[in-house]
């Protein structure tokens, strides 16, 4: 199908801030647009526990901007990690899209740098992929399993090294200590009233989402209802949406596109069908949407064209982890 200082931050804000975690300091190295990366050179699941990471205390839930205390000047021959709470959800491996909420510290002078996706706030979307982002970042959680809160301490040659980050105020040679939680990959909103004479949609214990369509004939307009309700931003039609859906045909219920066993997709909303913009088009990040498109909104109608879609209603239920503004891309 056609279809990255403040834990308010708004979408474009959290595209400006991934960006910095970029692999260049001066954080000109674009997000990239799909979730498949090629191979790192550094196998971003080698990190373990060592005395370093061992000696910084962290405190508070997942999902809450911690407490941290370690003492200044702390370093570490390699990106050392240790986890604080450990997930239940898939693992987050080399090619797979993360989505996180961080917060970041200067380990030689103790003092916060930056924070993204605590407390309510958008997380970012990171993929797992030394080669684009910052070697520590990367190695803090990759392979870890949705769910972990887990910390490192990063040395300089793993993070801006002898550069440094001006934007970010790390000094050129400072290491640094992060608090990374791995958030899950499905929508964790409230869920909403049921809607009468919609497709019925039950979930899978790992949030997959099955859709029961009716024997009735689709609707002739976009219909979009909301299954779980997110507190996060909405999402402007410039936005890029990180994203796992289901995707099925109203005739016969087949489905013809999903991510749930490949793992985290996202589209440009400028670049997809009109129904599939539309419908999340301000609808808010956490959020789990049921999107209903006739033809005229999808691939048009029958004979229209050659795509094997073409006159056909589509049912997508859609699970909204987070955005990016296109500006930032």
């Amino acid at each position: 199908m056609r279809l990255h200082r403040s834990t308010a931050l708004s979408i474009a804000s959290v595209a400006a801030v991934a960006a910095l975690l970029a692999g260049c300091s001066s954080g000109d190295a674009p997000t990239p647009t799909t979730t498949t990366t090629a191979a790192a050179a550094v196998d971003a699941c080698e990190a373990t526990s060592g005395s370093a990471s061992e000696s910084v205390t962290v405190t508070g839930d997942f999902g809450v901007t911690p407490t941290v205390d370690f003492a200044a000047g702390i370093t570490a021959d390699v990106t050392e990690r240790t986890e604080i709470v450990t997930g239940t959800g898939p693992e987050m491996t080399t090619g797979q899209t993360a989505i996180i909420g961080y917060s970041i510290y200067d380990g030689t002078t103790a003092e916060l740098v930056d924070t993204v996706g605590m407390d309510g706030g958008d997380p970012a979307a990171i993929p797992v992929d030394t080669s684009t982002y910052l070697t520590g970042l990367i190695k803090t959680f990759g392979c870890e399993p949705t769910g972990t809160r887990v910390v490192s301490v990063v040395p300089a040659a793993e993070a801006f090294g002898e550069q440094g980050n001006e934007t970010l105020g790390v000094s050129p040679g400072d290491s640094l200590v992060m608090v990374i939680d791995v958030k899950p990959i499905r929508a964790t909103g409230a869920d909403q009233p049921v809607v009468e004479g919609q497709p019925a949609v039950s979930l899978a214990e790992d949030g997959t989402p099955s859709i029961a369509i009716p024997a009735t004939a689709p609707p002739a307009d976009l219909q979009v209802t909301v299954l779980k309700k997110g507190t996060g931003s909405a999402l402007t039609a410039d936005a890029t949406a990180y994203v796992q859906y289901v995707g099925e045909k109203w005739s016969d219920g087949t489905m013809f596109d999903e991510s749930w066993t490949t793992g985290v997709r996202n589209f440009p909303l400028a670049n997809v069908v009109p129904g599939f913009s539309q419908g999340l088009t301000g609808q808010t990040i956490g959020s789990q949407v049921l999107i209903v498109i006739p033809p005229g909104l999808g691939y048009g109608e029958a004979g229209s064209s050659d795509n094997a879609l073409a006159g056909e209603t589509l049912v997508f239920v859609v699970d909204i982890l987070t955005a990016t503004a296109s500006a930032a891309q």
